[in-house]
This record gives structure tokens, sequence and C-alpha cells, in this order.
């Protein structure tokens, strides 16, 4: 099991353009080391607002060590907490999700506000002060209907991020939406390979049947030519949805770690769907044209989501091990839509469903095939892959600058040996 200088040391060996080595892969001490340096450092996504509507809805998000209480008060704020009672450390809610008044610890029933305060405790003495044994807050942001937390004592700056998701998810509304359906399915395979998966569609033709009818494969559709030009099917889409007030045009951050861009969908196409037609007729967004196309958003480390203009697909990635992650999709339609009126559930999720069982297939062949004492990094399509590479940069990055210290500007990589 690698220690974190024998991380760094090999990541800085790293070949650009490439494949990460085996241990990245697989290695425990590289799975703490990703832990540490940026799922407990970094902002992550747990859940649309509108999972819990009323006051005392709450989600228990678990992150390695770390199980956090997501809540909604009688403010209407949301909060998230540790969830972790401060008399002897007990779980507070058992439950991954319900709907409590009070947060009351199932041990000794301290119990406290829905901010966090400290209410009662029975028996504590008369030098027993509540007010110093409020519940540790985690830091909690909502973003445009999407809440995200951050673990670490001091959280990186979100104003930014936030600013352009709310210029992006103008016109889509996730405060008023629903969660029609929920999958959670475990792929044994290394978090990063379910990124990599994701960030090309270089296996999608042999891959994806139901999806690569809506689905473009081109990558020019959701940035550049290889000359570094834009796709005039990309460029004419831009400007339609624009022209309505969708803001549509590629936008990444100056890390690389969260962009935005609308993509067309194929022909016609309407919505991920195996007739391409949209699947909810009671939409979440207000464009004002069926084949609005995808808004494609990703913010490592832990989320990538479609907005199209009939219902929302938000991804949450949640790594176990060093070989396992858990991925949870999620379906959002308009809270006033209703199943077998509005939509049909099976013709909502079906493609996504599908889609998502045989990414789970691809990543679990790759991990397979990495283990091999055979394996060696091989070259990313430039053609294909740039989400790769791009993948492969930000992570370097961003491991070199936990584990140093340094600022964003510190190198990833040196030559190659």
């Amino acid at each position: 099991m690698l220690n974190e200088s024998e991380v760094l040391a090999r990541l800085l060996r790293r070949r650009p353009g490439h494949s990460l080595a085996q241990e990245f892969y697989c290695d425990p001490g590289v799975f703490r080391t990703d832990m540490e340096q940026i799922w407990y450092r970094d902002w992550l996504f747990v859940l649309p607002a509108c999972e819990i509507p009323k006051y005392g809805d709450y989600v228990v998000h678990e992150i390695g060590n770390y199980s956090v209480v997501i809540v909604r008060g009688t403010d209407n704020e949301i909060r998230a907490f540790h969830n972790s009672c401060r008399h002897r450390g007990s779980v507070l809610c058992k439950s991954r999700k319900g709907r409590n008044p009070k947060i009351v610890c199932p041990c000794h029933q301290w119990t406290y506000e829905l901010d966090g305060k400290l209410l009662w405790a029975r028996d504590m003495g008369p030098d027993f002060n509540p007010a110093e044994h409020g519940l540790k807050q985690v830091h909690c942001r909502n973003a445009s209907g999407m809440v995200y937390i951050c673990v670490a004592d001091e959280a990186p700056d979100f104003a930014e991020f936030a600013a352009g998701t709310a210029r992006y998810l103008a016109m889509h509304d996730l405060e008023n939406s629903k969660v029609a359906f929920e999958s959670t399915i475990i792929e044994k395979g290394n978090w990063k390979l379910v990124w990599e998966n994701n960030r090309e569609c270089y296996h999608c033709a042999g891959n994806h049947p139901s999806l690569c009818r809506t689905f473009p494969e081109d990558p020019r559709t959701i940035g550049n030519d290889a000359d570094g030009s834009m796709a005039s099917l990309q460029a004419d889409h831009l400007t339609r949805c624009e022209s309505v007030g969708a803001l549509s045009a590629y936008h990444i951050s100056a890390i690389g770690d969260w962009r935005f861009v609308r993509t067309p969908l194929l022909g016609t196409s309407e919505s991920y769907t195996m007739d391409g037609k949209v699947a909810v007729t009671r939409p979440n967004s207000s464009i004002p044209f069926k084949d609005a196309g995808a808004l494609l958003k990703f913010r490592y480390p832990g989320t990538w989501n479609h907005f199209l203009s009939d219902p929302v697909i938000l991804f949450r990635v949640t790594p176990i091990s060093a070989t396992e992650t858990e991925v949870c999709t999620k379906w959002l339609v308009h809270k006033d839509a209703v199943e077998g009126v509005d939509y049909d559930l099976k013709r909502l999720t079906e493609v996504w469903v599908a889609t998502n069982d045989e990414d789970r297939e691809v990543v679990e062949n790759n991990q397979r095939g990495i283990q091999s004492p055979a394996y060696q990094p091989g070259p990313y399509s430039e053609t294909h892959e740039g989400g790769l590479i791009q993948f492969s940069d930000w992570y370097a990055g961003a491991l070199v600058r936990g584990i140093t210290g340094a600022g964003p500007s510190a190198p990833a990589t040196l030559a190659a040996e």
C-alpha cells in the first residue's frame, strides 16, 4: 500500500495523454490519498433540494468515514451536520432518509433543533452548558436546487460555481420539481474509471444501443473540432438556444473542475427516449421548444448531470473502496407532473437504466483488465478522448495541490521517463 509521498512521486512521473498507472486504479494507499486530498476537501453534490421539500425532511449521505445528515429547517434553510451525537458519538439518524420534527439521538435521547442547537439532555448537572454541545455543522450550499456539502474545516470558494450554475440553470426549475425515480448501483471499479467512462463516447456505438438513438457520438457536439473550431451543428444549436435565454456556450472553470455546455441531440430528437420524443409532457423547464438538446454539467469529483427540455437527470458518484464505486441516478420531473398522465415511468427511465448497467459492465471489464500484471498505460485518442485527457490532468493537478499545498498552477506532470 503506497504512502502519500510515494503516490506523489509516481503521480509526477505519469505520462500525459495516457491512462494512469495501475496503482492509481487499484492500490488502497492511492485510494486513501484520493479520499483525504480530494473527496474530504472539495464540494460534493448530495441531493436535489426538492427531495427534502418540508421542514424536518432529511437524507443521510455517507462519504468514506463521514456520515452527514442533510436536513431542511423550520426556516426553510437546508443545513448539513455530522451524523454523530455530541454526547458519546452515537449515530443520530439511522435511516437513509426520513422526516422528524427534531433530531433525537436513539441512544440517550439528546434532542437537537433542526438548526443543530441542543435543546434537551437529561441529568447532565448544573455546570452543563447546552450551547457548547450543538451539532457539528458541515459546509452546505444550495446552488439552484442542487445541494452540495464539504466536510473540510475550510471549504473551497463556491461563489463562482454557484453564479455559473444560476446562469445556466435559469430555465430549469429544480426547486419546483420532484424525484420521479431513483436508481443506485455498485460498480466494481475505481471511481476514476467511472469518470473516464463518462467522459468519452468512444465506447458508445459498441455498448449503448438505446442511448445512441438520441445521443450524438461525435465529440465535436460537446465542444470543438480537432482544429479548435466549433462544429457547425453545435454552433447553430447554441445560437438557437441562447436566442430564447437558454445559456448554452461551452464554459469550463480555470482549474477544470466544473463545466457547462448545451448540446444538440441526434436529428429531431427531443429527449433520451427510445423514440426520441419527450418523456414528460409537463416539463420542468421554460425553454419554448422541445428539441433543446441537453445541458451537460459536471463538477468533479462527484457529479455529472443532464438537463433536457422535459426532465432533469442527476448522477452522483461516491467511492466505496479502491475497486468499488456507487453510482446514484435521479430523474426529476415537474412537481405537479402525474405518473401515468404526464409521463410513463418506464419510458422516462429505460434508456439510462440500460445505459447505466452497460456502463457498469464496461467499467468492471476495465478494472479487471487493469489488474492484470500485463497492464501498462495506453494512449488516449485526441479525437474521441479529449475529455479523459482533461479529467486526468484535473485529477493529477488536484492531488498534487492537495499533497503539497501548492497553488492552482502547480505542475501535475514531469517529463516521461
